[in-house]
């Protein structure tokens, strides 16, 4: 099968190939599965399990990207809850080969069933940016109605799932961005914007909740305006400056079946809207992969009929 693959770490994106790689092996619990739809975190050739396994063994060459929509083809040994056949969504695991690939073995667990009128481009943008915008904000921040949320990236990935989310929980949302992406966080559901360029963070005074994705200074900012009682919760990097009489909170994000089906649904019924930008086949990964001009949305990499 054809797969995207990295063999050196300090290639970087230079080293990503498109490659005829072995067909995946479907060990106890698994699911191997025929993607037709995969995301991608443009930062995960840096990170350390890409490289190793759970055990510290090397495990290169690598396939990348964690997310996928697509559709069981076979069944590991004691595998429950899914069939052959039929349409699933999901995050794999850090440490396995991954998304970029016409099939992949995922274990059952971190896979929901995917309704058939969603469709698998709009899926593949759902699980980690879904799944981390609904686990900052309710699993970590315990956000709750009435309360003020200040979400930075608020036209991202994350930041536009997690200001729809917040919108419909009953918070007051705040969001911050560039200036061109004042007009998406509005109609997003944010009640407030904040240019990061040109207006100050310090000026939207005491929030409840502060969910960041950027880190460095901004995350440090941020801090001061959470009020006592407060949540600071990031995926950036560890909390270093913690709110004064609050909590600042640092997570990787984890697979949630339950909550994927809850997220589909929430697409279905037309209350979360995924921002998909630029649709590319397998192919074209390793140049989605390249830092360049800025892509409104996110990229997701067509795999099935690519």
């Amino acid at each position: 099968m054809q797969a995207i693959t990295v063999q050196d770490r300090d290639a970087g994106v230079g080293g990503l190939t498109l490659s005829e790689v072995a067909h995946p092996h479907a060990a106890e619990n698994d699911v191997i599965v025929e993607v037709h739809a995969a995301g991608f975190t443009p930062g995960e050739l840096d990170w350390p399990s890409t490289w190793t396994d759970r055990a510290g063994r090397d495990r290169a060459p690598s396939v990348p990207g964690h997310e996928l929509s697509g559709v069981v083809t076979e069944l590991g040994y004691g595998t429950t809850g899914l069939t052959v056949g039929q349409r699933v969504f999901g995050l794999t695991d850090w440490a396995r080969n991954g998304t970029l690939a016409q099939y992949t073995a995922v274990e059952a667990r971190n896979l929901a069933p995917l309704p058939a009128d969603v469709d698998h481009v709009t899926a593949a943008a759902l699980p980690i940016s879904g799944l981390t915008a609904y686990q900052a904000l309710f699993d970590h921040a315990h956000l709750t109605v009435g309360q003020t949320v200040l979400i930075h990236g608020a036209a991202g990935g994350v930041g536009s799932l997690a200001v729809q989310l917040a919108r419909e929980a009953g918070a007051r949302v705040i969001g911050t961005g560039r200036a061109a992406d004042r007009q998406t966080a509005h109609d997003l559901g944010a009640d407030e914007f904040v240019d990061l360029g040109a207006e100050k963070l310090e000026e939207v005074g005491e929030v409840d909740v502060v969910l960041d994705v950027i880190g460095g200074e901004i995350l440090e900012r941020s801090a001061a305006i959470v009020r006592p009682g407060g949540t600071l919760v990031t995926i950036a990097e560890p909390v270093t400056v913690h709110p004064r009489g609050g909590r600042g909170v640092f997570f990787v994000v984890e697979p949630d079946r339950t909550r994927l089906a809850d997220l589909a649904q929430r697409v279905r019924d037309g209350r979360l809207k995924p921002i998909v930008g630029a649709v590319r086949p397998l192919a074209e990964a390793p140049a989605a992969f390249a830092p360049g001009k800025r892509v409104h949305g996110k990229t997701i990499i067509r795999v099935a009929g690519s």
